[in-house]
């Protein structure tokens, strides 16, 4: 495998100076606030490096909210792996997320905004990293049917689907109204058992 060139070296450098750059100022300013100018000038280059790098700000901002998302579904495996039947996983699941965000909640508020938006929302919620999230939820209900703990069926794409949807909507609370982390777990835990009330074997 051929090492990577000087020029190259120097890109992958120039990116991630950017990127930290862009980090900061999103959490600081938001989406809104934060302009290409400020990025360039925050991470002491020029606007033109940025461009060459980034095809606009929605280019850069969807770049970090994918490294964020794919490290936080490490933290979410990680976090099911330790559950002890399905409600417990799926809770750990979500505590995982909520815990992810609240260290930075100003990204977050930015990243809410995007995934909503009408131009850049659709093509952030359709990414490979939420996936991988939908897909982890789905792997607990598979497995507690295949435990006997759930009916077959269970794991069925609604039910997975409700149940992500669930926890994103826990957001508005985590990053709007200042919820503490045992609030959001009380509130997931009834809206997890809600929705697998009608897969439990009796």
């Amino acid at each position: 495998m051929k090492a990577p060139t000087r020029r190259a070296l120097a890109k992958q450098q120039t990116r991630a100076k950017v990127l930290a750059a862009a980090r900061r100022l999103f959490s600081e300013q938001g989406y809104e606030g934060a302009t290409i100018r400020d990025i360039a000038a925050a991470a002491g280059m020029s606007t033109g490096a940025v461009f060459a790098n980034f095809t606009d700000k929605s280019d850069l901002f969807r770049e970090i909210m994918l490294t964020d998302m794919a490290a936080l579904g490490e933290a979410m495996s990680e976090a099911a792996a330790q559950g002890n039947g399905v409600e417990d996983a799926l809770l750990r699941i979500f505590t995982a997320g909520y815990r992810f965000y609240q260290t930075q909640l100003p990204l977050a508020r930015a990243a809410f905004s995007v995934g909503w938006s009408p131009e850049d929302g659709p093509a952030l919620r359709s990414a490979p990293p939420v996936k991988v999230m939908t897909n982890l939820i789905g792997a607990q209900l598979e497995r507690g049917e295949q435990s006997g703990e759930l009916t077959q069926g269970a794991a069925s794409p609604l039910r997975t689907q409700m149940l992500f949807d669930a926890y994103l909507a826990n957001y508005d609370q985590a990053i709007f109204q200042s919820w503490s982390l045992d609030a959001l777990q009380e509130r997931s835990r009834d809206q997890i058992s809600i929705l697998l009330a009608g897969a439990r074997r009796s």
